[in-house]
């Protein structure tokens, strides 16, 4: 077994890592780019490296910076993590050429399964079912209009080099499908390099089935049963579970066993996921479920793997590099229990997901469940890499109790003034068809509407603010003694003094934490006396800045405003101008497109009108709340 271990990658995956490298006495070397020079990763690994500027194309996606650094620190093997260069063939390739053991799947594989089109040509030839679709070379815009058409729409157009949701748009019908092409292109460009696309027949009442699977050097390979990663938004995973709900012992039998098939078709050692398509329109059935691709790395899901099987995933794959065999023989293994996986994501789901940047002032996470996390109060959710700021993991004797429990931490998450989804969290795994199974990729797409919180409006809130402010700001001089004791009585307002400057209020009965802050938005406690200008409260997983609310009503970020100004919800790069000056567009028709965290943002007229200025080019970065275009109502 080697002695030391360069990460190369950030925050969470990175944690977690050094988490059982510690546990085995293997030191840890971190790299870092100037953006996390105070990110918890750093602070954790035994030694650090900065590798470059904040931009991920400059650091952690630069393999020649990665190799020196794990050269310098005298590195006996490298972890990639997951993302950024754990799928780079030739990233992998120059490791082991350097005489360091890569803990990955063998560069022969990850090529194989890379891109998509080549990989279902692989697996049809394997005896893989896999979904309908256009795969081949001709990438024209026509030809691959003309296979959708033929496929017959809704399809889904996916960058043959993709993963993750990015590079991937469905398409309902033809006259959209050259815009959602382009669109398609241009991320799939940016994220992988590779603008290529494969065309699938899109898969109504779909359900996302993975299998784990493991491999070693000496051709044994072994799944550790599936996930359902059914709950997304945007094709990107919102909440995992182990088992699959409603996944009887036939069909598991036959989907782990193509699993298996499809691992040792390309000779697979360390941690792989075989990703399938499910049609769910009667349940799950073994002639309904086909291949989509494999993922050559360890998955952002895997904890609930690890909690259903009692299997440390990251300590195989310590071992499988090391040269040693599969520590389990398939009969060995078993599901026990259930378990949950939620992203806490920074992004405001009231704007519309939009991602949330900015310092972790206050950021308090769950007690008793698993959390993995890169972040810590004072951190910084930064413009430049994904929003994902922690996992919320849990795990029961059955499905509902694991439900009931991840509901329960997820609304006790406390941050600010970073958005986050906590409380979107919520309202999914405690909606009812959450409750009774009765999900699909499209879950929340068509039950949006009942998952996004509503703002904050108890008027018994309201008053409490106004009378704060009042005693706090215009009456510190004149009233004695503590304003809490005093809105007591008037609104049934109380606070009591809880760890981390954070009070339990009761309003009208219901109790709520809440933070409160001075003039310059500093913590405090009622202790301090009548300086108290701003309460935040936090209601399962939501914040709310209740003076702000109290005294002006709820306010908007970025965004289109109702004079048709569009303005940038975040710091980002313009991709595309679909619009230009004296066009004439129509309400939610794109008029300029954003790329901010990996991610493209279509900025839609918000009325019927004439666009009257476009103020960016494609390539010019903006910054928040900068004015991007106008739209003029037209008449």
């Amino acid at each position: 077994m080697f002695t030391s271990v360069l990460v190369a990658n950030r925050g969470e995956i990175a944690c977690r890592v050094f988490r059982t490298a510690r546990r085995m006495g293997i030191r840890t070397i971190a790299v870092y780019s100037e953006a996390d020079a105070r990110a918890l990763h750093v602070r954790e690994a035994d030694e650090a490296v900065l590798i470059g500027p904040a931009p991920a194309r400059e650091s952690y996606l630069d393999a020649a910076k990665v190799l020196a650094a794990a050269k310098a620190t005298g590195a006996e093997a490298i972890h990639p993590g997951y993302g950024f260069l754990s799928e780079n063939a030739e990233f992998a390739e120059a490791v082991m050429a350097a005489g360091i053991v890569w803990i990955g799947a063998p560069p022969a594989a990850i090529r194989a399964m890379g891109l998509k089109d080549a990989a279902k040509t692989l697996m049809v030839e394997a005896g893989v079912p896999v979904t309908p679709g256009y795969m081949g070379a001709d990438q024209s815009p026509e030809r691959l209009k003309a296979e959708a058409d033929t496929i017959g729409y809704p399809v889904l157009i996916k960058a043959v080099a993709g993963g993750g949701g990015k590079g991937m748009r469905r398409v309902d019908a033809g006259e959209a499908f050259l815009d959602a092409l382009g669109s398609c292109r241009r991320e799939a460009a940016s994220s992988f390099g590779d603008d290529r696309v494969l065309i699938e027949k899109y898969i109504l009442s779909p359900r996302h089935i993975e299998v784990q699977v493991f491999g070693d050097a000496h051709g044994e390979v072994v799944h550790l049963f599936e996930r359902d990663c059914s709950l997304q938004r945007r094709h990107q995973k919102v909440i995992e579970e182990a088992p699959a709900p409603g996944m009887d012992e036939a069909t598991r039998a036959a989907v782990t066993a193509a699993a298996v098939k499809a691992a040792k078709a390309v000779n697979y050692v360390g941690a792989g996921t075989i990703e399938f398509i499910a049609d769910g329109t009667e349940g799950l059935r073994a002639d309904r479920i086909w291949f989509m691709e494999m993922n050559t790395r360890l998955q952002v899901e895997h904890p609930v793997t690890e909690a259903i099987t009692g299997v440390d995933l990251v300590e195989w794959q310590f071992r499988a590099a090391a040269g040693e065999p599969v520590p389990l023989r398939q009969d060995e293994l078993s599901i026990n229990g259930w378990a949950m996986e939620a992203r806490l994501y920074a992004e405001d789901p009231a704007n519309g997901f939009l991602p949330s940047i900015g310092k972790l002032e206050h950021f308090v996470l769950p007690d008793g469940v698993r959390i993995d996390t890169g972040m810590e109060e004072g951190g910084e959710v930064s413009q430049f890499y994904d929003p994902m700021i922690a996992k919320l993991i849990v795990h029961a004797e059955t499905r509902e109790e694991a439900a009931e429990a991840l509901a329960e931490a997820a609304s006790q998450v406390q941050v600010w003034p970073v958005k986050t989804n906590a409380a979107f969290i919520v309202k999914c795994v405690e909606h009812a068809r959450f409750v009774t199974g009765d999900v699909d990729t499209g879950f929340i797409a068509a039950e949006e509407g009942d998952l996004v919180a509503e703002p904050l409006s108890d008027m018994g809130v309201e008053d409490a603010a106004h009378a704060l402010r009042h005693f706090a700001v215009e009456g510190a001089g004149e009233a004695s003694g503590s304003p809490w004791d005093l809105l007591a009585g008037a609104v049934g307002f109380r606070a009591n003094a809880t760890p981390r400057g954070t009070q339990s209020v009761v309003v009208d009965g219901q109790v709520r934490e809440a933070r409160l802050l001075d003039e310059d938005d500093h913590p405090m406690t009622p202790l301090l006396g009548l300086s108290a200008t701003r309460v935040i409260a936090f209601e399962d997983g939501s914040a709310f800045d209740v003076t702000a609310f109290a005294r002006s009503g709820a306010g908007g970020g970025g965004g289109p405003a109702s004079d048709g100004t569009l303005r940038a919800p975040m710091p980002g790069k313009i991709v595309a101008t679909p619009a230009k000056v004296g066009d004439m567009v129509a309400k939610g028709q794109p008029v300029i497109v954003l790329e901010a965290m990996k991610m493209e943002h279509a900025l839609n007229a918000p009325f019927d009108g004439v666009v009257g200025e476009v103020a960016f080019a494609v390539g010019d970065q903006v910054a928040a709340d900068a004015v991007l275009a106008v739209v003029e109502a037209s008449g």
